[in-house]
């Protein structure tokens, strides 16, 4: 069972591991380049591949703490401390990844200094590239299977899984940092002027400051609460609508407490003439209704609710219940991991 255990943890995250793997190899070659041709570039590509190995364990780490059990303290999980993690992550490529680029860049172009043959950088930049080239094809087809009919954009920021998305932004930087190292040595060589590959450099860290913003951007979304994908929204309001028993259906409210765990919030008009003991049954029903559509789905609020008690906010439906005075007369509060 613990064997069965490890591999299927190891599958769920092959695209952090194999993220790791390359970068951990490939930040040893590019310190090794660096120190025997003199570049810049290759430096702050070491940096680069060094600071998204850290990354990767982080996230491996976040993942780790996110899959604690409910307690006293955290009643929904500890899934969001992934999203915490995620937001570390963006922070440390920013910081580190960036500031250090630059700030090489800038020495380099300060105090150039000349450059050693270069055909040990153009070795370590081809075989670079074919491991990050290896890490960015699985990060792609397996946020590609995800990702269903939506555009590459739209299913980035609907993510709420923020491994795959951070992985698939970190290669692709990574990628990009590679060719303009290869363009800042050669540059370098061609025009006979070091200041080139400091330049280079700055490129990077540029490059990295915009990814490192995207990814705290989508990472701070997270973190401060999402609702779920507007098509299940839709799946659970047209249950609910479809039901004999409810004569208005007020708002449903979502909000994601793990990657692949929805807290759902429901207020809704039922019959007057409904008995108490049928209303409790109803509700029991209605619950095992709403999580048979999406497993995703586990905890369920519902509030028996007039409609001229309730607020209804127009957004994505992750705002808190309000209301103003009317009580009524069942509200059925779900229990830790209910």
């Amino acid at each position: 069972m613990a064997d069965d255990g490890r591999k299927a943890h190891f599958k769920d995250n092959i695209v952090l591991y194999g993220a790791l793997l390359a970068n951990l190899g490939i930040a040893v070659a590019k310190f090794v380049a660096a120190g025997i041709s003199g570049s810049s570039s290759m430096a702050t590509e070491g940096v680069h591949s060094l600071v998204d190995s850290g990354n990767q364990v982080l996230l491996l780490y976040g993942q780790h703490r996110a899959k604690k059990p409910a307690d006293r303290s955290h009643p929904f999980g500890y899934g969001r401390e992934l999203y915490f993690w995620a937001f570390v992550v963006a922070i440390l490529i920013f910081a580190i990844g960036a500031g250090v680029s630059i700030y090489e860049g800038l020495r380099h172009i300060a105090a150039p200094e000349a450059l050693a043959d270069p055909t040990i950088n153009y070795i370590v930049l081809a075989v670079a590239f074919l491991l990050e080239g290896t890490s960015w094809a699985i990060a792609v087809k397996e946020f590609g299977a995800r990702r269903g009919a939506a555009t590459w954009w739209t299913a980035i920021k609907r993510s709420k899984d923020p491994a795959g998305f951070i992985v698939l932004f970190e290669d692709s930087a990574a990628l990009v940092g590679l060719l303009l190292a290869g363009l800042g040595v050669w540059f370098s060589h061609h025009y006979g002027d070091p200041r080139i590959d400091g330049m280079a450099s700055i490129a990077i860290g540029a490059v990295l400051a915009t990814v490192a913003m995207l990814l705290a951007r989508e990472a701070k979304g997270l973190l401060i609460g999402e609702s779920a994908d507007p098509a299940l929204i839709e799946q659970l309001r047209r249950a609910l609508e479809d039901r004999p028993e409810i004569t208005a259906l007020n708002h449903v409210r979502t909000i994601h407490t793990a990657p692949d765990s929805i807290f759902v919030a429901i207020s809704a008009d039922f019959v007057d003439s409904l008995p108490m003991g049928e209303a409790e049954r109803l509700i029991e029903e209605m619950e095992a209704q709403l999580k048979a559509i999406s497993s995703s789905i586990s905890s369920i609020y519902i509030r028996p609710e007039k409609q001229e008690d309730a607020v209804s906010f127009a957004g994505d439906g992750s705002s808190p219940a309000i209301d103003h005075g009317g009580k009524s007369p069942k509200a059925r509060i779900p229990r830790a991991g209910a």
